[in-house]
């Protein structure tokens, strides 16, 4: 049996970086001789199979012709008479497109390895403009791969937005579109994958409330940076930074939405933009189908991010109450972390605060513990029930992070009562 390793695991290697997978073609065999061999079939709409003993995958050479728009418009040939080179002729990129044999030999029928050295993304042939997840996918590489000087070749972003302006992004379902997105969320610089799609045309036609943000000004002693969508990236730059969690930094990503929603005549203001956002983000979650723990974190970071920037401003109860809407006084519930490192992308991503201190969050992680360690015990044996025994637990946490902040000698003279969560928060 004729096997080569081949895509990402030659490229990572050459590259130096991790071989997280390794996957095989098979030259010369067909799916009845491959089941013979002990291997198990597994793919829907080409031959897949995994090996008996390892579990790698290990898929027959193929050639793709297009017959209809789309990404699944294909119609696949996976025959003992097609070659190495044809199928890797049929591959996204360069760098995908070389292959290895057992003894270690490098095949590169397309100049991948020179491409590696030029740091180029550059696609291997006019095949690659038939299937649209293929933009999503460089895009994707752009966010892997930045950090290492890597930039999209000239011509492959030329065929990139002829894509675009035929429609071919307009097929792409929006299941294949969020994976694509989470795995992007993921990498080491995921701001360099919505740059990408705005080079290319693709932003505006996927991502429409990103796009908007970009031209949108914001009050320039906050924002030195001055326009929205920059800020937005610089914020999802700085996530990246500070946690792996692709929740966090989503939430990063959409948190002013609100603002591409402000009337023009209020710029650069941007009051109430919290509030704003919040249909808009729900459309982007609905028509993606995002994950419910990615929309819920994303609407406590939108709604509340300017209040936790003024932590150590508000009220004790409103802090108390704050703490509460963002589900941090239940005792096992661990998005606090992540709504607070979300917070913190949000303040350092502006041009020149991108290394300043948050203690924001280190004084709503104080309040937590000290609200969370308030006992409820003898607040039971006074025999409350009900919203009588909500309001007398909640006057006690009150109490509790009061005592610490005057500890901390920061209580403000104007916290003398327990008052509600302002609804006016923004700005």
């Amino acid at each position: 049996m004729k096997a080569f390793l081949v895509g990402g695991a030659v490229r990572d290697r050459l590259l130096g970086l991790p071989v997280r997978e390794r996957d095989w073609v098979v030259v010369g065999e067909s799916p009845e001789a491959m089941i013979a061999r002990g291997f198990r079939p597994v793919g829907r709409d080409f031959p897949v199979f995994l090996h008996p003993e390892t579990h790698e995958e290990y898929a027959l050479a193929r050639t793709e012709r297009k017959t209809a728009p789309g990404y699944r418009g294909f119609v696949v040939h996976a025959e003992p008479d097609v070659t190495l080179e044809q199928d890797l002729e049929r591959r996204d990129l360069t760098i995908n497109a070389m292959a290895e044999t057992p003894d270690g030999q490098l095949v590169d029928p397309f100049g991948g390895r020179r491409d590696l050295e030029a740091r180029l993304l550059r696609h291997v042939s006019p095949a690659f403009a038939e299937d649209p997840v293929r933009i999503l996918r460089v895009a994707r590489f752009t966010a892997r791969l930045t950090p290492l000087g890597f930039r999209v070749a000239p011509e492959t972003l030329v065929a990139m937005r002829r894509m675009v302006e035929a429609g071919e992004v307009d097929a792409l379902v929006p299941e294949r579109v969020w994976a694509e997105l989470a795995k992007a969320l993921a990498e080491p610089a995921p701001s360099a994958f919505f740059r990408t799609l705005r080079d290319c045309g693709a932003l505006e036609r996927l991502f429409p409330e990103i796009e908007r943000l970009f031209g949108v000004p914001q009050p320039p002693q906050h924002h030195p940076e001055i326009d929205t969508g920059v800020h937005t990236l610089m914020v999802l730059d700085q996530a990246a930074r500070l946690t792996a969690d692709p929740s966090a930094r989503f939430a990063a990503l959409t948190h002013d939405l609100g603002k591409a929603l402000t009337p023009p005549e209020r710029w650069p203001s941007h009051r109430g933009h919290e509030r704003l956002g919040l249909d808009a983000l729900n459309a982007l979650c609905d028509r993606f189908r995002a994950p419910n723990a990615y929309r819920r974190l994303a609407e406590k970071v939108m709604r509340y991010h300017g209040l936790c920037h003024r932590a150590a401003e508000l009220r004790t109860s409103t802090l108390v109450d704050l703490l509460d809407r963002l589900g941090a006084l239940k005792r096992h519930d661990d998005t606090l972390e992540l709504f607070l490192l979300a917070c913190e992308a949000d303040a350092r991503g502006r041009t020149g605060f991108e290394d300043r201190p948050y203690p924001q969050a280190d004084w709503l992680r104080q309040a937590r513990r000290a609200a969370v360690a308030v006992d409820s015990r003898p607040l039971l044996e006074q025999q409350l029930q009900g919203p009588a025994f909500g309001q007398a637990l909640r006057y006690a946490r009150i109490a509790a992070v009061r005592r610490l902040r005057a500890a901390r000698s920061t209580e403000p003279p104007r916290d003398r009562r327990p008052g509600p969560l302002p609804q006016g928060e923004g700005g």
